[in-house]
């Protein structure tokens, strides 16, 4: 157990590594029209015959694109997902409309999906954080410790993220076919985004372990220590009493 950090770091390393590559395969979708980029986006619906909107329309974390993420829109931070149409459209699902966004996105698709934007960035910071602590837990406890609580805040916040991802664009593919118009979830950014998370807690738990891990080799390292001690105390004692009892015979006599 002495040197179960020895092992259990790389594989959290390796996991984290993982994680943190997912996450950057959803936060950089459409920026190039490469594989897997421009197949990752998180909602394709048909939007022909909206104002302003294209036939196809996919949402995707920067951008709002055409079919195959092309002809995208100016990258902007967390967009309205009205944006993918004019202000005040005609034709357009009533329950996606409202007043945010320039008059083209209803007020909980604008800010749902706005929180989790932020929410995906927040876990990147610290889960690149844990990776880089992650080395320090090959030397010992300590390392451990700091790297697993980085990656425990990095999880509770990419929890967050991929649970309202999932609540948004859930709910629009249904407004959309509940319209009589197809619409389906992006199969790749939905991959990445939960096969991060599940990276991220994997090397969550082998951080954590790796803790206790060498706490446990501490305290049995002590434990032997200690019997080592009363070991040496018994054979002194012993010693000093064989002495005296010595002396005290050759007094006598």
């Amino acid at each position: 157990m002495a040197r179960l950090n020895t092992y259990l770091a790389p594989l959290s390393l390796v996991f984290l590594a993982g994680s943190l590559v997912m996450l950057w395969f959803i936060i950089l979708s459409a920026v190039t029209t490469t594989t897997p980029l421009n197949k990752t986006y998180f909602l394709s619906a048909d939007t022909g015959g909206i104002t302003g909107a294209r036939s196809v329309t996919q949402w995707a974390y920067f951008y709002i694109c055409g079919e195959g993420n092309t002809g995208c829109n100016k990258a902007a931070p967390a967009p309205p997902l009205g944006w993918a149409w004019s202000g005040n459209p005609a034709n357009a699902p009533s329950a996606l409309v409202g007043t945010h966004g320039g008059n083209t996105t209803s007020f909980y698709y604008y800010y749902m999906w706005r929180f989790g934007w932020v929410f995906y960035l927040i876990a990147l910071v610290f889960s690149v954080l844990a990776f880089f602590c992650g080395f320090i837990a090959c030397f010992g406890r300590l390392g451990s410790a700091i790297a697993g609580f980085a990656a425990m805040i990095a999880l509770f916040f990419h929890t967050i993220a991929v649970s309202l991802m999932t609540a948004v664009f859930v709910r629009m593919r249904n407004v959309f076919l509940a319209n009589g118009r197809n619409a389906s979830l992006g199969r790749w950014a939905f991959g990445f985004s939960w096969g991060s998370w599940a990276a991220l807690l994997i090397a969550t738990v082998l951080f954590c372990i790796g803790i206790r891990g060498s706490g446990d080799s501490t305290y049995g390292g002590g434990r032997r220590w200690g019997r080592r001690q009363r070991s040496v105390r018994s054979r002194r004692s012993y010693d000093m009493n064989g002495t005296n009892g010595r002396r005290v015979k050759d007094d006598y006599a």
